[in-house]
């Protein structure tokens, strides 16, 4: 099985390679904004047609001319991406790119044969802590400690800076992954919410940290701050990589949980069963405070790593009817209450059967029944 894997490298840039990045950020940025401004005026075009006038356009701007020319190229990859999702109606119109936002150019892989020897302008060497990047040159980098190298064939790299100016590389790799579906033994149903982010049919339970609600007040007072300052001045600047840092900082924290969560669940069972939950339209008519905690459960990742994880491992993973009211069901005699609609009821014990039920282990209890019909299903296909 093929698939791509992004190892993500933190870069440590000197000065010079420092300015020559921030070039090519304004450059792809430049590209991508032309051509979008052209095709605006003068209707859709192919980006092989665009190519070929990019070189013209290096010659009228020479300062293009300076930094790595595949980048350049890339941009309008990347815009004919953007109007392929805006015609699917995947996205929106294509917007021009800012300079505040979140900086970053891709560049693609090219090898070259010399004389017997091969040769690619993108190379990393885990053993020594370097990348090759085209014009860069050997950057310092950091990260994957356990790995002496990389397995598989680079594709791309895509450089980027933060907003608390730290530079990172992100290489994206097509790798030859043999995947042999694992002989079930176990399964487990879940269930994912926002007081308990994740309730097992082993009657395990993952707490929610609410990690955002623990720095709230801390970016509300930087938030104040930075609203009376001067907008673009040092201090301005200065607070607005104070807040950066928190939100940083929260999103690691988020990242590191999430996936001790995904590896510890899928490493011990073989098939893992979620609900389908429509987050989005979870989103509407609630709350403002239920739209806060549910984003910051990251409900929608989890599922998605458990999704991945189990894909790369040979486990198996299935997903039942959004609408399957797991919560009003007793997993012990089947018996449908609609009272358990308010989810204010934590604990209740069945009119029909009175079994004492925990809301939410009862639930992932029906979502591993459901599972156990879907996999049986899927078997008796094959």
């Amino acid at each position: 099985m093929g698939i791509y894997r992004a190892y993500k490298f933190r870069l440590y840039p000197n000065e010079e390679q420092r300015i020559l990045i921030h070039k090519t950020f304004g450059c792809s940025r430049f590209v991508y904004n032309y051509y979008l401004n052209y095709q605006k005026e003068n209707g859709v075009q192919k980006s092989f047609d665009l190519c070929k006038d990019l070189k013209e356009l290096e010659n009228n701007y020479e300062y293009l001319k300076e930094v790595d020319s595949c980048a350049l190229r890339c941009s309008i990859f990347d815009l004919e991406d953007g109007f392929n999702n805006f015609f699917a109606k995947r996205s929106g119109y294509p917007r021009f790119k800012s300079k505040f936002a979140r900086q970053s150019y891709r560049t693609s892989l090219i090898r070259s044969t010399y004389k017997g020897k091969e040769y690619s302008n993108i190379e990393v060497d885990l053993l020594t802590k370097f990348i090759k990047l085209p014009k860069l040159g050997k950057i310092k980098i950091r990260g994957y400690r356990d790995k002496e190298r990389i397995e598989g064939k680079i594709v791309n790299a895509t450089i980027s800076r933060d907003a608390t100016n730290k530079y990172y590389v992100s290489v994206l790799v097509e790798e030859e992954l043999l995947v042999e579906k694992v002989t079930p033994t176990s399964i487990v149903g879940i269930d994912l919410g926002i007081k308990d982010l994740v309730v097992t049919s082993d009657g395990i339970k993952y707490g929610n940290d609410k990690v955002l609600m623990k720095y709230e007040k801390r970016l509300k007072r930087l938030q104040r701050k930075l609203s009376r300052q001067v907008k673009g001045s040092k201090n301005y600047l200065k607070t607005k990589e104070k807040i950066a840092r928190i939100h940083a900082k929260i999103k690691n924290y988020r990242k590191h949980y999430l996936n001790d969560i995904a590896n510890e669940i899928v490493d011990e069972h073989d098939i893992i069963v979620t609900e389908d939950l429509k987050v989005k339209d979870m989103f509407k008519d609630k709350k403002k405070a239920f739209n806060k905690s549910l984003s910051d459960a990251c409900v929608s990742t989890l599922r998605s790593l458990i999704e991945w994880k189990c894909k790369i491992k040979g486990k198996y993973y299935y997903k039942i009817n959004t609408y399957y009211p797991s919560s009003q069901i007793c997993s012990h005699c089947g018996y449908k209450n609609s009272k358990l609609k308010d989810l204010s009821i934590r604990e209740y014990d069945c009119p029909k059967c009175g079994v004492n039920n925990d809301r939410d282990i009862n639930a992932s209890l029906n979502i591993l029944f459901e599972g156990l019909k879907l996999h049986y299903n899927l078997v008796s296909l094959v």
